[in-house]
Formats: C-alpha cells, sequence, structure tokens
C-alpha cells in the first residue's frame, strides 16, 4: 500500500478517497481499483518473480506498444503513460496504471454463440492491424526445449507437494505431449502475427454489450491458425456450435482458413505445458514471491494437468471441426 501511495504522489494522480481495493481475476499479477481526488484508477502491481527475469522489463515495454498500437484498430485498453513511459515503478515494485473501466467480464454459463462470433471478428482485425511502424522484427523461430519433468518429480518428493501422484501418473503423458509440440512447431515453419496472445473471456470486459481488450502481457508474435484455433477454445469451452460461431467471425473479415490442422492442435499443448512448468516453479518455491502465491501454483499444477488431459482426449473431435469446413 504503501508502494501505491508513493505511485500515485510522484505522478500526480490525487490524493486517495478510499484505501485501493484489491481486484479479483489474474493468476500472475495483483490489481487494485485505486479512487482518488482526480479519478478512478486500475493499478497493477507486476509479479516481482517474473519482473528478475532479464528480458521481463523489455518485454512489458513492448507489449504496452503493441497494445497502444493495436488500440487504433480494435478497443483495447492500454497502460497510461508518463513521460512517454507505460511502466510505472516505486520503490522495488513495477506498476501499469489504466483509467478504470466500467464493464464485466463474462462467465462462462453466460457465454453464447453470438459473443463468440464477435470475438472471432476481434481477432481478425488485430491479425489485420500494421505494426510495421513499431519497427518490432518478428522473432527467430526456434523449437523450444524438451522439459525435463522428472526434475520436478524429483524435487516434489522432498517437501511432499499434493500434486505429487497426479503428477507421476501423468508423467509418461507430458512427455510424449511435449514431443508431440515440438514436432509441430518444426511442421508449421515460420509464419507470424502480431497477436494478444492470451485473449481468453477474462481478458475481455464487455461494457455496454461491446468488448474492451485488457491485459496485453503476453502480447508477441504468434503462428495465426495455432491463436485462432487456441483462441476459439477460450471461448467455446469445447461447444462445437460456439467453436465453429468464433471461427466463422474470424473467416468473416476474409481471413484464410488453411492449415496443417493437426499440427496446429499438437502444437497447442506448448503453451499448457509452459504454464504448467512456471505453476511446478511456484508450487516447489523455485519462482516464487509469497506464500499465497505459491497455493496458487499448486492449484494450477493440478488444474493445467486436468486441462493437458481434456484438450489430449478432445484433439481428434477439434480437427474434424476445422475439416469440416474444406
Amino acid at each position: 500500500m504503501e508502494q501505491i501511495k508513493e505511485l500515485c504522489n510522484s505522478l500526480h494522480l490525487g490524493d486517495w478517497v478510499t484505501k485501493p481495493v484489491p481486484v479479483s481475476g489474474g493468476l500472475l499479477h495483483t490489481m487494485y481499483a485505486v479512487e482518488t481526488t482526480k479519478g478512478k484508477y486500475a493499478v497493477k502491481a507486476l509479479n516481482p518473480s517474473i519482473m528478475m527475469r532479464p528480458d521481463a522489463l523489455d518485454n512489458y515495454i513492448r507489449s504496452e506498444r503493441v497494445a497502444r498500437t493495436v488500440s487504433n484498430n480494435v478497443a483495447a485498453l492500454p497502460a497510461k503513460t508518463f513521460g512517454g513511459k507505460a511502466i510505472q515503478n516505486a520503490g522495488d515494485q513495477w506498476f501499469l496504471v489504466f483509467d478504470w473501466v466500467e464493464g464485466r467480464r463474462l462467465p462462462a454459463d453466460e457465454l453464447h454463440a453470438d459473443h463468440c462470433r464477435r470475438m472471432g471478428t476481434v481477432l481478425a482485425d488485430i491479425h489485420h492491424t500494421d505494426f510495421q511502424e513499431m519497427g518490432i522484427e518478428v522473432d527467430v523461430t526456434e523449437v523450444r526445449p524438451s522439459i525435463e519433468w522428472r526434475t520436478y518429480l524429483r524435487k516434489s518428493q522432498d517437501v511432499n507437494e499434493e500434486w505429487v501422484r497426479v503428477f507421476h501418473e501423468n508423467i509418461d503423458k507430458l512427455y510424449e505431449w511435449d514431443a508431440r509440440s515440438c514436432d509441430a512447431e518444426k511442421r508449421l515453419g515460420a509464419d507470424r502475427v502480431m497477436s494478444h496472445r492470451d485473449l481468453d473471456p477474462k481478458n475481455v470486459l464487455w461494457v455496454e454489450g461491446n468488448p474492451v481488450l485488457i491485459d496485453w502481457e503476453s502480447a508477441g508474435f504468434i503462428h495465426p491458425a495455432h491463436d485462432l484455433v487456441e483462441t476459439a477454445l477460450y471461448w467455446s469451452g469445447y461447444d462445437e456450435a460456439r467453436f465453429k460461431a468464433f471461427i466463422s467471425g474470424y473467416a468473416g473479415k476474409g481471413m484464410v482458413l488453411e492449415a496443417d490442422w493437426e499440427a496446429v492442435l499438437a502444437n497447442g499443448f506448448s503453451g499448457k505445458l509452459d504454464w504448467l512448468e512456471y505453476n511446478l516453479k511456484r508450487s516447489l518455491w523455485m519462482e516464487c514471491s509469497d506464500r499465497e502465491e505459491q497455493e496458487l501454483g499448486t492449484e494450477q499444477v493440478i488444474e493445467t494437468i486436468r486441462e493437458l488431459s481434456e484438450y489430449g482426449e478432445r484433439v481428434p473431435q477439434i480437427v474434424k471441426w476445422l475439416q469440416e469446413r474444406n
């Protein structure tokens, strides 16, 4: 709280009307609603463990540039800038500051085909955005290294974490999914677009019936078909009608729907496996700042293994849905 107060003073945001209130929703960072004499703001305290990474600050600076550029083409909410900078710091803590937007995230049981179709058009608009003026070169495409899962299994036995049993039961599958995703990356090649890369329902606020895209920290280059399928699954929840509505919305913007769909779906394991590894590190206190984050890591390990298993079972069905369009 003292760092947020220091931040408000240094940026001349005004005096607090009420004490900042934590806002739920994020799995990496902590958001606060801050109301001052000059307005209401959403202040995001960036995860200290992540900000210790050598490339973290540059990545956040770039992602905010992406959000600002794409906001000319879609309804996006970039961070406020002060002195030309979007990333702020107070003491040893880094922050992003946003104007407060009165909107709501839609829970899964309120999502319908119309929402999915609408978001398909939004994703197409992002893929259509011209980012050349930013002067960002496309990342060199390198197949990510395989993850040595047994290393984490050995570490987990020392601390007796609650996910050890389910992790042990699925470790052969983890190696299989890892190998499939690495092979798929090779098959898909170097085609890349700039995108949000985490455009699931929790990162969209609906304001008077219209979507506003938030939380651009993951923005970067991605294979367009991978981005399409992954985002369609975020919004459809494996419901065929909603999935096809999303794809229809995307295609309706003149986007090409041709890809090696089996490779695209196999590549879909990659992000989930990376997320699993990150949460293993949090749960094992390898990359973690406090007990609350450690417990969140533990929860996410169990949840992510469950999601990987369900995804693996659904892949043939999703490939069929995509092939039926041709």
